[in-house]
């Protein structure tokens, strides 16, 4: 068995037992042309994609059948990863009505979610089919969203996934080491991203995401693509970028500052800056602990930085990783509508979040911090090398 396989069984198991925590009889993945509109849980519990309309069933016992196409059903037949394999040729309706007749479960969890994007993979279309194949039955009036299967599948990590998110983390690390004495002064964002890409790529590796550049003040921090700025004496070069490792993900942001000529030091507001943001993750990373409560770790922060007579941030201090980058369920974040009731969902034990936030000083650049962190009953461990110190080149 290939370690990705191994890697499902395990999730498939671990979802078992999960749906007996929660109560719930039956969790139902029901997608369509995989290629096209995959639905997130695919890469976590399925493996293969599917052309014809499927039914992945995960019930509470461990029994799993998987329903598919009559032309999709050899690489199920031959992966042993779903104990059933069913198939059907012209109404994938009544095969449906049949395995959930076999289960008879109290409640079917479907992936929809109005809070938790990684639960939200049923279109409106596939329910829509659902609820006609199950009409005039019980369980018609039994569907409830997956959210919170989700949540715990995805963010409860096994010692393998940890194993890959930290080599990922890692080789961030090192990326970024291998990156500075390339970087100089007259490079363009563009040019400096280009530096990331190509060590990722000796590394063995590919970008979690598109590596993000700010040369100084001249660009605007966020989601944004490198520009053709120039890196110039007396900016803050701020890079937020990520290895995607296994198929798992780290993403970290890193800061270098680079004097003018006739500078000794960094600026005094860019030294104050740099503290007040490594103090402040400093205090809230222990804090990543099994049952803590994401938006009060989140409000901690904001409070310590308002206190230094800076602006909040206007995002989540931490997001989890895993297969994504934004990888869904618990967030440390505020309660704000945006995020629905991910800020007040308790951290577990084994879950990888992110801490970060930035000052954004005008003439000098983005002084933000990003480091990837696990869950342990300790506290938040780092997974790399953190940055403890400014960079001054």
């Amino acid at each position: 068995m290939s370690h990705h396989s191994n890697l499902i069984r395990q999730k498939i198991e671990q979802a078992a037992s999960i749906l007996q925590e929660l109560d719930i009889d039956l969790w139902l993945t029901f997608c369509r042309e995989s290629a096209c509109v995959p639905d997130p849980v695919t890469d976590l519990i399925v493996g293969n994609g599917a052309c014809w309309l499927s039914g992945f069933f995960i019930a509470r016992n461990g029994d799993t059948t998987v329903l598919v196409g009559e032309a999709d059903a050899a690489d199920y037949e031959i992966s042993e990863l779903y104990r059933n394999v069913h198939t059907y040729s012209t109404d994938v309706g009544l095969k449906l009505l049949d395995i959930v007749n076999g289960y008879k479960p109290r409640s079917i969890a479907l992936n929809f979610s109005a809070s938790n994007y990684t639960a939200d993979g049923l279109s409106h279309g596939l329910f829509l089919q659902i609820q006609d194949a199950l009409a005039g039955t019980p369980y018609a009036d039994s569907l409830i969203s997956s959210e919170n299967i989700v949540a715990k599948v995805r963010g409860r990590k096994t010692s393998e996934e940890l194993d890959r998110i930290r080599t990922a983390a890692e080789m961030a690390a090192i990326c970024w080491e291998n990156a500075l004495p390339q970087i100089e002064t007259g490079m363009t964002e563009i040019r400096i991203a280009s530096i990331f890409q190509e060590i990722i790529h000796d590394l063995g590796a590919i970008p979690s995401f598109a590596t993000i550049v700010n040369a100084g003040s001249k660009t605007k921090p966020g989601h944004s693509s490198p520009t053709t700025a120039i890196l110039e004496p007396g900016d803050l070069l701020h890079v937020d970028f990520g290895v995607r490792y296994a198929g798992y993900c780290s993403d970290i942001q890193r800061l270098a500052y680079f004097k003018h000529a006739h500078e000794i030091h960094a600026p005094a507001p860019l030294i104050r800056a740099f503290t007040t943001v490594r103090t402040i993750l400093d205090e809230a990373i222990p804090l990543y602990r099994p049952g803590a409560i994401g938006h009060e770790i989140d409000s901690l922060a904001r409070r310590r930085l308002t206190a230094a007579g800076y602006p909040e941030f206007n995002h989540g201090l931490g997001h989890q990783l895993g297969q994504a980058v934004h990888d869904g369920g618990a967030i440390v974040g505020p309660l704000w509508p945006r995020y629905g009731n991910l800020g007040t969902i308790p951290l577990e034990e084994h879950n990888v979040f992110t801490a970060e936030f930035g000052i954004t000083l005008e003439g000098i650049g983005h002084v933000s911090l990003e480091e990837d962190i696990v869950v342990t009953p300790a506290g938040g461990s780092v997974l790399c090398t953190p940055q403890k110190v400014l960079v001054i080149r």
